[in-house]
């Protein structure tokens, strides 16, 4: 992969643009509030924006056309899964959450199951969202290296000024404006390929005479491997601070499920076009890594202004998600642990922790993701969602809908134990496929006898 000149300052002028944002609103930012949740003012744009802006991140391109190559339209699950994830969310989540007043998914539980809930929410979320960092620095790593032609280590500190541009200093609203200029950008060059690449194939007249049927199955890779990606979605969506912090920024409850919807809607189709274009990469250079499948059809198969332009909204794509990412772990570690456990009261000292643990994140996922060079983007954010959810997920399912229900001991009790299942469940099943279902299987039984207990003890 060559960049030209057209393609170097194509590429330039729209990181330059799009980063701008962000510097802009660093100089607003008085507080720990107007970082983390914009001041509680967006609007649904905004919320949609800050949504957007970190799900359709590396995985959602660079991944999932990575994944088509490989299996065809099962590679679509990701973001297909992420907007029906996004769609409950904002019919059922949007309201109770905006209407609570807080900040992050541990301040929710603390209030229904006690202060233990905390750290361990705060904790495992924590865990499970530095690995989809993980899979967008993989990403970000192997885009930036062939393309200018410099080390990873070159690579990864180019990675952090662009990181420190986008959210480091402009916090969520820097975030919310990225995504939205950076889902025009997706539109204008991805989708564009896509249609490329699905005509040059000759249709699915064309597609279909080259690839076996499996490739245009969603359960091409297997039922029992499909059923687990869209469930590791919609859960580990559900549970993930960044998109909830979203959530609590908004004006209103109303605004909020708005701004969910809207980005589910857009969420959906952005994964068809890269699948497209991976399945083109395996009919027309097979020999080729599958994770450079998407960047080296932009630069090769577009105009030399347009695959700038589209190398631009991978790298937007790739960057912005790991600092919205890395925005949700700094908002729980100032706010849960800092604050809630250490007594760090002063909001600009909670501001700078916040920006340092953003930034320390998004360094320790580059050093984990240098002894992993190779590994599959998408492996990465489905083992994310699932450690997310281990603990998370049903608790706070039932904070929602049955607030008061759960004896607050039981509530932290079945976290810990979801978290624990999840992470040695295969220690002692080796064969196991995943660790989402049995984790999720032992915490609801905890959470489902704790509300029949609950009800028949006020009879």
């Amino acid at each position: 992969m060559k960049l030209t000149t057209i393609h170097l300052i194509s590429l330039i002028v729209t990181l330059g643009l799009t980063m701008l944002p962000g510097i802009i609103e660093a100089r607003k930012i008085k507080s720990a509030d107007d970082y983390n949740v914009g001041g509680r003012s967006s609007g649904a744009g905004m919320v949609a924006g800050a949504i957007i802006g970190t799900i359709v991140g590396g995985a959602a391109t660079i991944g999932t056309a990575q994944m088509g190559f490989k299996l065809g339209l099962a590679a679509w699950w990701f973001t297909l899964g992420s907007g029906i994830a996004l769609i409950i969310m904002a019919l059922f989540y949007a309201k109770p959450l905006r209407k609570s007043g807080l900040t992050t998914i541990s301040e929710y539980l603390v209030i229904n199951y006690g202060k233990g809930a905390g750290p361990v929410a705060s904790i495992s979320s924590a865990a499970g969202i530095f690995f989809s960092i993980v899979a967008s620095t993989l990403t970000t790593l192997h885009l930036l290296a062939p393309l200018f032609g410099v080390s990873y280590f070159v690579a990864a500190i180019i990675m952090i000024v662009i990181v420190m541009g986008f959210v480091v200093f402009g916090g969520l609203k820097g975030s919310g404006l990225s995504g939205i200029f950076k889902l025009l950008l997706i539109f204008a060059s991805i989708f564009v390929g896509g249609i490329i690449a699905y005509n040059n194939m000759g249709g699915l007249t064309g597609m279909h005479a080259n690839f076996e049927p499996k490739f245009f199955s969603l359960v091409g890779g297997g039922v029992e491997k499909a059923l687990y990606s869209l469930a590791s979605m919609i859960i580990g969506v559900i549970s993930t601070q960044t998109y909830v912090q979203a959530l609590f920024s908004s004006k209103d409850s109303k605004t909020a499920m708005a701004g969910c919807m809207g980005a589910a809607l857009v969420v959906i189709p952005v994964g068809l076009p890269s699948v497209v274009i991976g399945m083109y990469m395996r009919q027309y250079y097979p020999t080729i890594n599958p994770i450079e499948a998407l960047p080296m059809f932009l630069l090769t198969q577009l105009p030399e202004w347009l695959g700038g332009v589209g190398i631009a909204a991978l790298l937007l794509s790739s960057v912005g998600s790991c600092g919205g990412l890395a925005l949700g772990i700094g908002t729980m570690m100032s706010r849960d642990i800092f604050k809630a456990i250490l007594h760090v009261e002063d909001s600009k000292k909670l501001l700078w922790i916040n920006r340092a643990c953003v930034l320390l994140a998004t360094v320790l996922a580059i050093i984990f993701v240098f002894h992993h060079l190779d590994s599959l983007v998408l492996d990465w954010n489905y083992l994310s969602m699932a450690l997310r959810g281990s603990g998370v997920f049903l608790p706070l399912t039932f904070a929602v809908f049955a607030p008061g229900k759960i004896a607050p001991r039981h509530g932290f009790v079945a976290m810990v134990v979801g978290v624990f299942v999840a992470l040695t469940y295969k220690f002692f099943v080796p064969t196991a496929g995943n660790t989402l279902f049995p984790s999720l299987e032992v915490s609801g039984a905890i959470l489902v006898v704790a509300l029949i207990y609950g009800i028949l003890k006020k009879k």
